[in-house]
């Protein structure tokens, strides 16, 4: 396993940057992608905010970008990106999407344009910060929350607390909710050699260092109500470079899109066959179908 690709499956397992340069290896199926320039941002709504703008959520300096118009009735769609990454890397998502709805996404504290955290955040603060931001972005509005990877995790532990809120999910390859015991039981304490190193590496980053701060803790699947939910899984199997233990952290990873199924009565199953990591990049069709299919059905 070469330094790049196993930097690239520590970014997958903990959602967080590991060092400069983080981008996956082609060879490992697995690939981060660059940020888009600022030219490429969403064009402007007229609703609310238009293209990317800063506001204050209580007392910090937050990055929003929002694009597209509002349908009466229907759901504004907010996308959350993954860990070590920024707003910009929804991007082309967002501009796909706000053709015919309107979008939203931001950068939590610790990533991209937004301030840094004061000190180590946990998945409370880390919603306080959402909620902060949906009451000036979207106001009364219901959404339907997108989230890539570790942005996925926290929309799915957010909705639970937000079902008048929240009315459907997108769940884009996103982190176990059982991340640090999956990790921590799979791969020994003793593991030496690569898979040693990617322990250790990933487990400090599950203990909030990393760019947001945010301290991972396991937790049951709590009930978001019976909201629509899409779980997309990736099907390029990259996590098997691990020497000894890829298979075994394949399946990890399996049982932990499994298991986000309980999130609603409602929710759906799909695996992105030639996707890695990065579902919304790779296959950005089955992302735009899935999200766009959770928002015709949001409210039902």
């Amino acid at each position: 396993m070469n330094p790049t690709s196993k930097a690239s499956i520590v970014a997958a397992l903990a959602c967080a940057v590991v060092g400069a340069g983080l981008v996956g290896s082609s060879e490992a199926g697995e690939q981060r992608p660059q940020s888009p320039s600022a030219t490429d941002a969403p064009a402007p709504s007229e609703d609310g905010v238009s293209g990317t703008e800063k506001i204050d959520v209580d007392g910090s300096t937050v990055n929003v970008s929002c694009s597209g118009e509002a349908e009466d009735g229907e759901p504004v769609i907010v996308l959350l990106h993954g860990g070590g990454d920024d707003l910009t890397t929804m991007a082309d998502l967002q501009q796909t999407l706000s053709a015919d709805s309107r979008v939203c996404s931001y950068d939590r504290l610790g990533a991209g344009g937004s301030d840094r955290p004061e000190g180590p955040q946990d998945f409370d603060g880390v919603g306080e910060t959402l909620t902060g931001v949906l009451d000036q972005v979207v106001g009364d509005d219901p959404v339907v929350l997108a989230g890539h990877s570790m942005g996925g995790l926290i929309a799915a532990r957010y909705a639970p607390d937000h079902q008048d809120r929240v009315q459907g999910l997108v769940l884009l390859d996103s982190t176990s909710p059982t991340a640090v015991a999956d990790l921590e039981n799979r791969i020994p304490e003793d593991a030496t050699g690569p898979a040693g190193e990617l322990r250790a590496q990933t487990l400090a980053i599950f203990a909030g260092e990393n760019p947001e701060q945010l301290v991972f803790t396991d937790g049951d699947v709590r009930s978001a109500g019976d909201i629509p939910v899409q779980v997309i899984q990736h099907g390029r199997r990259y996590l098997e470079e691990v020497p000894e233990y890829g298979p075994g952290l394949e399946e990890d990873w399996t049982k932990g899109q499994r298991e986000w199924l309980e999130v609603s009565g409602r929710s759906e199953l799909s695996i992105a066959y030639n996707s890695g990591h990065y579902i919304h990049v790779d296959e950005p069709g089955v992302a735009v179908e899935a999200i766009e299919r959770v928002a015709s059905r949001a409210g039902e």
